[in-house]
């Protein structure tokens, strides 16, 4: 953890801190409109949320900058720095999750562009995931208990995007942010105990005061019957620019991608190719410029 620089390496808060003056411009911003959502307010009204609020305050978060949603050098980097943090969370605190902030994409880009690009971001890592999926989680999305997994863990990857108009508490105004939680972090805290129950109460009476509107009619719980946790990871705003269907289609076929591609560092082969132009948008390529 803690390696030289701020892009493609896994940062506690400290550090993250520490190098934001040498930092691109574009982190220095999403950091620092991300912890202004976490600690601020919204028209009186605290971030939804009460554990984003105490693992930022208390400085528990994890965080990673990732240069592109497209390029394999960038994706192979995130690949490793996910599985780097799934390696060492425990040992960093009691609860911390991983907050990934994505490099913006030059002009302005609507919904669509954002649903397509996290999708293709999750399908890369899929393809590129060492581990073999869970045996105890399906692979069909369109179940109550599905849920993404990387490294041989069920995590939970929320989204914030900067085309929300009226959910602010999903809303990052510099590019596609990623927060993954493990499944792990959540025990004791599943609609089925009474402490779960309790806690998403809170946080949905919180969100409808922040964002000024009600919960999004897909905001549900993980192995709630008519519940799908893929809607959840980044929430429509126009029901015709987000997926009618979940876009991953995950398989148990191990592994996907050439097995050099699952060492770690295989990132290096394509760093050269940065600057090489469009790519095709198949999930071992990128999909052009972001």
């Amino acid at each position: 953890m803690n390696e030289p620089g701020t892009e493609g390496v896994l940062l506690d808060q400290e550090t993250l801190r520490g190098r934001l003056d040498d930092a691109p411009e574009w982190l220095r911003e999403h950091y620092r409109t991300f912890r202004e959502s976490m600690l601020g307010e919204r028209d009186g009204s605290p971030f939804p949320c009460y554990f984003g609020i105490e693992v930022e305050r208390e400085g528990d978060l994890l965080y990673a900058a990732c240069e592109s949603t497209t390029d394999p050098a960038a994706l192979l980097r995130l690949r490793d720095v996910l599985l780097e943090y799934l390696d060492t969370y425990e040992d960093h605190a009691d609860r911390a999750p991983l907050a990934v902030f994505f490099r913006p994409p030059a002009g302005d880009r609507g919904e669509a562009h954002y649903h397509e690009r996290l999708w293709h971001v999750l399908e890369f890592l899929h393809v590129h995931d060492p581990e073999p999926w869970p045996d105890d989680i399906p692979t069909d999305p369109d179940t109550p208990r599905w849920e993404f997994c990387f490294g041989g863990e069920p995590l939970f990857p929320t989204s914030r995007a900067p085309f929300y108009d009226d959910r602010k508490s999903r809303y990052s105004p510099v590019g596609l942010e990623i927060t993954f939680q493990p499944r792990a972090v959540f025990e004791g805290l599943t609609a089925d105990t009474e402490a779960g129950e309790r806690a998403r109460e809170t946080i949905r009476d919180r969100m409808g005061e922040y964002d000024g509107v009600c919960p999004h009619a897909d905001l549900g719980d993980w192995g709630a019957e008519g519940d799908r946790e893929w809607k959840q990871y980044l929430f429509r705003e126009d029901d015709d620019a987000g997926p009618d269907a979940c876009p991953l289609s995950p398989t148990r076929d191990h592994p996907k991608a050439p097995e050099p591609l699952l060492e770690p560092g295989a990132w290096r082969r394509f760093a050269s190719d940065a600057d090489a132009g469009d790519r095709d948008a198949s999930p071992t390529a990128g999909l052009g410029d972001d």
